[in-house]
């Protein structure tokens, strides 16, 4: 306990300020970097998901039942593929379909006239 007091009150530690500044710089950099890459990695993965859901068949179809009074007749929904629908051409390391990460730099004067 008293030799952590002595570290604690010593004042010859410039040297290990400064390679704790350039340490913590060099980690927040790469901390930037990395939450960067998880950001860009989360929106790949719910544009895989949104390609799944919009891949589930939907279709249904019943038959219809005759009793000795009475009838209903069947039903039936097809799901036909919409415009956006792109089924299976959604490769792992493109860019998930409909969603763009990457936008144009416009400049400021531009961006605000109503």
């Amino acid at each position: 306990m008293r030799m952590l007091h002595r570290i604690w009150k010593d004042e010859a530690g410039f040297v290990v300020s400064t390679e704790l500044i350039l340490i913590a710089t060099i980690l927040v950099i790469g901390l930037i970097v990395g939450l960067a890459t998880v950001r860009d990695q989360v929106v790949q993965e719910l544009g895989d998901l949104a390609t799944a859901i919009g891949n589930v068949n939907q279709s249904y179809w019943y038959n219809g039942v005759t009793g000795c009074t009475a009838a209903t007749a069947g039903s039936m929904f097809e799901d036909n593929t919409d415009f956006c629908d792109n089924r299976g051409l959604d490769p792992a390391d493109a860019e998930p379909s409909g969603i763009s990460v990457r936008l144009a730099p416009a400049l400021e004067s531009e961006a605000f006239r109503g």
